[in-house]
């Protein structure tokens, strides 16, 4: 979502340092699209009868605003990655504050542990994968392929399955996953590599999944 402004990133992120907070709101518009996705991604099945993707992005906006001083003292973050990392932060604090009667049920769908690895959980990935994947079918039916589908992506390595998140769902960029993850980018492209070469796999063994999946 690059509108009609020719600022880079780079720039917007050498003014977010001088405490600018027209560039924040730029950034934000610049890169609504991604952090939109995340929320869709990310935001716990149980939190969305309460609160819209975009009620989400607007308190992580206020929550940029108000940490705007701290970017200056984190100069080897990008601009994107320090959003997300907000937005992340911005999603766990709003899962303790209107789930925290339901943390027992809600912590089945999302970790409310701030982890680095522990909001991509199997649950998020699965809905995705038995939504692209699955044609229409009877609401019990498509229960089933869904507890199939989480219970096997269970069995990956948590990094793994986070890589996959990162890159299929949230559309990061490798150097990006490496980013947020805190691994070398060669680090980032094995095991998305072998993260793919998994989930193909296991796709292949769930009824109900077209062609395994288009993975691979």
């Amino acid at each position: 979502m690059t509108g009609e402004s020719s600022v880079t990133v780079e720039e917007l992120g050498r003014r977010l340092r001088e405490g600018d907070t027209q560039a924040l709101a730029e950034l934000f518009s610049l890169e609504r699209e991604r952090l939109w996705r995340l929320v869709h991604f990310r935001m716990a099945e149980a939190l969305r009868g309460r609160l819209e993707p975009d009620d989400v992005l607007q308190e992580a906006f206020l929550a940029a605003s108000q940490r705007l001083g701290h970017y200056a003292g984190s100069p080897a973050t990008s601009p994107f990655i320090w959003l997300r990392m907000i937005l992340n932060q911005t999603l766990v604090d709003l899962h303790r504050q209107h789930l925290v009667a339901q943390r027992r049920d809600a912590g089945r769908e999302v970790s409310l542990d701030a982890t680095p690895f522990a909001q991509a959980t199997s649950a998020s990935v699965a809905i995705q994968l038995v939504g692209l994947f699955t044609s229409p079918s009877g609401a019990a039916q498509r229960a089933d392929v869904l507890s199939l589908v989480q219970s096997a992506i269970e069995q990956m390595d948590p990094i793994d399955r986070e890589v996959l998140a990162l890159r299929h769902f949230e559309e990061l960029s490798n150097s990006e996953v490496a980013e947020a993850l805190g691994i070398e980018q060669k680090a980032a492209s094995i095991r998305y590599i072998r993260a793919l070469r998994r989930l193909k796999e296991i796709l292949a063994q769930v009824p109900g999944i077209a062609n395994g999946g288009q993975y691979g």
